[in-house]
Parts: structure tokens; sequence; C-alpha cells
């Protein structure tokens, strides 16, 4: 009898040492992507901005702008945050603000100045006078280089009939500018730089949006994916083992040329070669999600892919976790024609974005 209690003692004690044993400890930093949709200041500038002044279309007074500052501050800070996940965003790349006044003005907000965020934004040549930027916390990433990469595009002899017109799904962000017929359209902002000591390059995108038709205005959208992977490229000539994430609003969905050829990126992990790229988003878009919805559509056109480097096995240095879609109850319209749809900007309320946030998390074991 003495030996059987013996045995049973010594079992529970190899199972608790066991648990023990598996119970780690990891780092966790969120990397977000939000399209704030028309975050304008109230000062009429040279771009064509009056429609968000105070005797503009928008009627966008100071109290307006202060309420969306505000509302998009909320959203900041609670994106990704669960019971694991205690802190803000470590990373926010954004699209569609008008300067880095507007950043300034952001970060300052009282949900985000004691997150310390630092800011990395450069003026685009896009003729609404819209750009991309990023946000990081200053505490974990210290960023090395930063650089704004313009995507030169031509719309050639393209006609843009009635029929087309109104088939724009977007913002009417493409026109011909110049006597070459070039698309003034974002730039493409790459920042490089060490989180907690490990470098990685991050790419914030907005690409060229739909209007004028989905397939002729395909190709645009088609050369920004090529360049995405043409920076890729360049980064694995300096460093082969390089950690790469790019994130934006592409106005395709993940399933259309400019991401599956012009990225390469991939539905499943194991399907990732080296050099290659992993969408999360596309089993999400598969699975029913979406990011923004138009005539009761939903699609995932914000997106969050990571290099083959970030998918490796084991947790001795930064690795993708997992994805996800950040659709809070008060993000959603819950009555009228666009009930379910992101709640957006109306005559009469700011509202936060007509397109959801989206994030990753990148995780590192603790020794």
């Amino acid at each position: 009898m003495r030996i059987k209690k013996f045995v049973v003692i010594l079992f529970i004690l190899s199972s608790m040492l066991g648990a023990k044993a598996q119970e780690k400890q990891y780092k966790v930093h969120t990397v977000a992507f939000y399209n704030f949709e028309n975050l304008f200041d109230t000062i009429n500038n040279p771009n064509i901005d009056e429609e968000w002044t105070p005797t503009g279309l928008q009627r966008w007074t100071s109290k307006k702008y202060n309420q969306k500052l505000e509302n998009l501050s909320k959203v900041l800070m609670q994106i990704g945050t669960n019971d694991q996940q205690k802190e803000a965003p470590t990373f926010i790349g954004c699209s569609e603000v008008e300067n880095q006044g507007v950043l300034e003005d952001l970060i300052k907000q009282p949900n985000l100045i004691k997150i310390d965020y630092g800011i990395v934004h450069f003026d685009s040549p896009d003729r609404r006078g819209i750009d991309v930027g990023l946000l990081y916390q200053k505490k974990h990433f210290k960023p090395t280089s930063f650089i704004n990469i313009p995507l030169i595009i031509y719309r050639g002899n393209v006609n843009v009939n009635e029929k087309d017109k109104k088939e724009k799904e977007t913002d009417e962000d493409i026109t011909e500018v110049g006597i070459n017929n070039r698309v003034y359209t974002r730039d493409i902002l790459l920042v490089t730089g060490f989180l907690d000591g490990e470098e990685i390059n991050i790419m914030v995108n907005h690409w060229p949006s739909r209007s004028g038709g989905e397939k002729k205005s395909s190709p645009f959208r088609e050369a920004a994916g090529r360049l995405n992977r043409k920076i890729m490229d360049s980064i694995y000539k300096v460093n082969s083992n390089a950690k790469i994430i790019t994130m934006g609003d592409l106005n395709d969905g993940t399933y259309n040329k400019s991401v599956k050829e012009g990225i390469g990126a991939k539905l499943k992990k194991s399907e990732v070669k080296q050099f290659g790229v992993y969408n999360p988003f596309e089993q999400m878009y598969k699975d029913g999600n979406a990011s923004l919805f138009y005539r009761d559509a939903g699609d995932i056109f914000d997106q969050i892919m990571v290099s083959e480097t970030l998918i490796k096995e084991g947790y001795s240095s930064f690795r993708y976790w997992k994805a996800g879609i950040y659709n809070k109850s008060f993000l959603i319209q819950t009555t009228g024609q666009y009930k379910g749809y992101p709640q957006r900007h109306s005559a009469n309320d700011v509202g936060y974005s007509d397109h959801f946030p989206v994030y990753v998390y990148l995780i590192k074991e603790v020794k």
C-alpha cells in the first residue's frame, strides 16, 4: 500500500513539475494598420482640401476635427488588446492622413499621450493630399532609416466612359497629371529599425483606388504589388535573413493578382518558400471576415503580410503568431441602410472610418 501511495505522489509531483516547465513566458507586440478615412485638419492648404474646411462641403470645424481625433485615439489604444495582451499596438501603420501635423495632434490625445508614439511620415504627390504614415512606441522601437518610395505609374491612353465611372468603388484619387499622364498616388513608406534589439523592416501602403472601374485600374495596383516585391528583394540582397512586414489599404482583396502574383503572397505557411510572403488575411477572407463593405459585399482590402523569416519554427526571436480584424460593436453602424458597416463620418455625426483596423501579433519567448 505504501509503495502504491509513493508511486501516486511521485506521479503527481512529476506532472506538476512538467506543467511548470511548459509554462513559457512570451513578449508580445501588436502591429496594426488603420485607414483613418480623411483625417484632415481645418486649414485650407494648397492641395485639394477645400472640402475639409469650416466653409467647405463637410463643414469641417475644429469641433469635428477634435472629435475625429478623440474617436481614432479610442480605437488605437484598444486594437489587439485582450487578456494576454494589455498594451496598445507597438506599430500603427495608417493611411488617409493629410500631413504630419494631424498625426502630431493625434498622438497628443489623452488616450495616447502616455504611450509616447513616434512618427514617420512623408508628404506624397497624391492629388488629394493624403499620405501614409507609421506610429511606433519609442520605448520598443528605434528607427535607423526611413524612406518614401514613389510608385511611378501612367494611365496611358485609357479612356474612362460613363459606365466605368459608375463602377468606381472607393475614393477618387486616380487622375492624369502632367503631359506624360502619370498617375500621382501615394508613396510606399519603408521604415527599418530595431524592435527590442531585433532588426525589422516595415512597409506601409495605400494603393491606387478602383476609380474608373476595377478592371481598368487593376494594372496600377498590380504595379504596386510588384514594387513591394522589388523592395523586399532589395532588402534581402543586403540581409538574407531580414524580417519584413508589409501592410496597408491595398484596394484589392487577398485573391487579386496584385497580391497573389505581384507580391507572391501565399495562403498557407507550408507554401511559403525562402524570401516568400505569408498572408494570414486570405484565410480570414475565406472564412467570411471583412475589413470594409461595398454594396452589401464584404472584403478585406486592409492586409498585413509577413516574410518567411517571421513564420519559421521556434520563438527564440520574434515570430508571427496570429492576426485579427478589430471590429468591436462601437465601431459598427447599428441602424439604417448601412447597418453592419463600419461607422464612418456622416453629415450629422463624426464617426471613425469606413474601414476596420487590422492587426497581427509578433511574439518572442522570454528566457
